[in-house]
């Protein structure tokens, strides 16, 4: 990261890392329920009883008011990475020497990725750590708000396919919900946007949306393995 996104993050953060009172009204209802919220509300899956000696991470979870309301920011990893390829993701990696905590190193790697402003993003608060099997990591999830939207785009084509601000109403759609199994792992995934969300980010989507109030009641009962939810994502949604 060059020298002048690092001093312009350090500048804007100041003293204080988060800030939910800043939160607008709709946002408000999320960000109080996430001071409580246990990791096993974001996973229904058999979490580690210790995660020591993983490495540390996190993720930028930002919301955006656009044409069609409440969206979320959302990328697709690029298919050649070691790590989750092809896989959307929110923005987001790992911890690097330097960083003062997990809302530097989210929006560091958000700029990194997607080329956002900054100063337009305001941080809220943090989810509990959940530890990512197949990475080794151990993700911070950091809410945020765009109450300055930038223009956004895949900074490295190598490292991003794409950049999407979905609308939450697609997300709360029950005819963009499955439920996915992949060996034992089973949990929520969403059709949207051409892409399939699912693993640790449809886990964490679905929780924000029952959390923030969002959730639509939807048939969770029937599972759809892994290639056939992306079969279904791939061909536009045939249903």
């Amino acid at each position: 990261m060059g020298s002048d996104v690092a001093t312009e993050i350090e500048r804007w953060l100041g003293a204080v890392d988060v800030h939910p009172e800043r939160a607008p009204d709709w946002l408000r209802p999320l960000v109080g329920a996430a001071a409580d919220i246990r990791p096993e509300a974001l996973s229904h899956n058999d979490l580690p009883a210790t995660t020591a000696g993983a490495r540390q991470a996190a993720v930028l979870v930002l919301f955006g008011e656009g044409p069609d309301g409440p969206d979320v920011l959302l990328q697709q990893r690029a298919g050649g990475l070691r790590n989750h390829a092809g896989q959307p993701s929110f923005p987001g990696g790992g911890r690097e020497d330097g960083d003062r905590g997990p809302v530097q190193t989210a929006l560091r790697e958000a700029v990194e990725e997607t080329g956002l402003d900054p100063a337009g993003v305001t941080p809220l608060t943090t989810l509990p750590r959940l530890f990512i099997p197949p990475s080794g990591f151990q993700v911070t999830a950091v809410l945020a708000h765009w109450h300055r939207p930038s223009t956004v785009t895949a900074v490295d084509v190598g490292e991003t396919a794409r950049v999407a601000r979905v609308p939450l109403r697609e997300l709360a759609d029950p005819d963009n919900r499955l439920t996915v199994e992949l060996s034992r792992w089973v949990g929520p995934a969403f059709d949207v946007a051409g892409m399939l969300v699912w693993g640790f980010t449809g886990e964490v989507v679905a929780a924000l949306l029952r959390l923030g109030g969002w959730e639509r009641p939807w048939d969770a009962a029937p599972r759809w393995s892994l290639d056939e939810a992306r079969e279904r994502a791939e061909a536009g949604h045939p249903g």
